[in-house]
């Protein structure tokens, strides 16, 4: 979800949640400690120069459970982060602590935001070596194709 999105959303909330990718939510106290503009500049491994830029607030849990951020107030951190920091329209990123720091996505339903994993890739599929994905085929549909050369009672074996 880029940034963009996430106001407008975010405009339409009553109030700000965030769940979990386990479908837990994150506790209703958490603080955005950060809102920045994170830039990673990498080469991959077939030999391309990239950047990628995100929008990322960093989600924490504090001991003052009666904390409750609005809708009203996160937009007016946004604000003034787009600001200070030149921050464009770019996907947002959450970061959360579970176990570790978690990367997450941002995705939407009727309740509020929803985390979502992030997963690795290779960027330069076509020369990097690693073997493609194998077609998966359901056997039982191998014997009615319409070009398949032996078919049971066929006669062919």
């Amino acid at each position: 979800m880029k940034l963009s999105e996430f106001k407008d959303q975010l405009g339409a909330l009553s109030g700000v949640s965030f769940t979990q990718p386990d479908g837990n939510p994150v506790p209703s106290h958490f603080h955005i400690t950060e809102v920045g503009l994170t830039t990673k500049n990498f080469i991959d491994c077939g030999g391309t120069v990239r950047e990628e830029k995100v929008v990322n607030f960093q989600l924490w849990e504090a001991n003052d459970l009666d904390h409750r951020l609005t809708s009203e107030k996160l937009l007016k951190i946004i604000s003034l982060s787009e600001k200070a920091l030149a921050i464009g329209d770019h996907e947002v990123e959450v970061e959360y602590q579970t176990t570790t720091i978690g990367r997450y996505g941002v995705d939407i339903s009727n309740e509020g935001f929803v985390l979502v994993p992030k997963n690795t890739a290779c960027l330069a599929s076509d020369s990097c070596g690693a073997p493609k994905e194998k077609q998966k085929l359901n056997l039982v549909e191998l014997g009615t194709a319409s070009n398949a050369c032996c078919t049971p009672g066929g006669g062919c074996c």
